[in-house]
């Protein structure tokens, strides 16, 4: 049809098939050579849905496919936080009724014995209102845990803001600490000191208040009536540091590392009043 067009002699059509064959060979050549690309990040792709680990780096060979790996790792690496952050949220809520099981379990245990013995007839009124007093204590120590676990998960689970973070004068939160717990450190016959100076932090101040007030309470809750609690504050290497020290009777011969444990408590801190009920009580079960 060209020839006729065109007027060219008829041997020009042999001319030209070898060149639309060397196109169409040269095309497809290109073609797949530019599609290689996407078919490698298509099989990619398919293995990460399979649960493969997969590296979406990009090869350089093709600027689209390129754009599109990062984006695709970008993507992937987005997606594995989330997950991470699932199972992390998975793991603390685990963590966190196990500690309400474990942590419960105690002061129910010594409610219901001190219970079981006032139901004793002979009972004499002197220890009947002992064990009276030691469940109104354990209640209250209940309300205590119950009060912490929940401070507890609204921590863990509440990150501090940036705008909830300002300057904190530490002197001010520790005598703002031992006015409000002025009753009851008087109750105990605490005598309590704050001593030295610690430069200002940037921290959130109800937090740190809230960690200082629970030292200082359970150092009050361990020492002798007329024990003593320090509040030291010191600075070090541009850091502040804020120790809480007493003359209670300590830990005894434990690992330290058992400290660190989640609502740790070692059994040199219960009350003798506590294990006597427990001897008491373990002699009526046998």
């Amino acid at each position: 049809m060209c020839a006729l067009l065109y007027a060219l002699p008829w041997y020009a059509f042999f001319l030209l098939v070898p060149g639309a064959l060397i196109t169409f060979v040269l095309s497809l050549i290109i073609g797949y050579f530019l599609a290689e690309p996407l078919r490698l990040l298509l099989g990619k792709t398919r293995a990460y849905r399979a649960g493969v680990p997969v590296d979406f780096e990009a090869d350089g060979r093709l600027y689209e496919a390129d754009e599109l790996s990062d984006s695709m790792d970008i993507l992937v690496r987005k997606l594995e936080s989330q997950q991470s952050d699932l199972v992390r949220e998975s793991r603390r809520q685990s963590e966190f009724v196990s500690d309400v099981a474990h942590e419960l379990r105690t002061p129910l245990t010594a409610i219901r014995g001190n219970a079981e013995m006032l139901q004793d007839p002979d009972l004499p009124p002197s220890m009947r209102e002992k064990f009276a007093s030691i469940i109104v204590g354990e209640a209250e120590r209940l309300s205590r845990l119950v009060n912490d676990l929940l401070t507890l998960q609204r921590i863990e689970s509440t990150p501090t803001r940036a705008d909830e973070l300002g300057r904190v004068d530490l002197r001010e939160l520790a005598q703002g600490v031992v006015d409000t717990l002025h009753p009851i450190l008087e109750e105990r016959a605490a005598n309590v000191q704050i001593i030295g100076e610690a430069p200002d932090v940037l921290g959130n101040a109800d937090r740190l208040k809230e960690a200082l007030t629970n030292l200082v309470e359970n150092a009050s809750r361990f020492i002798e009536p007329g024990g003593h609690i320090v509040i030291e504050l010191s600075g070090l290497h541009g850091n502040s540091i804020i120790q809480v020290k007493d003359d209670g009777t300590g830990f005894g011969d434990i690992d330290p590392n058992l400290l660190f444990g989640r609502f740790y408590r070692a059994d040199t801190s219960r009350a003798p009043l506590d294990r006597e009920v427990d001897r008491r009580s373990a002699r009526r079960h046998r």
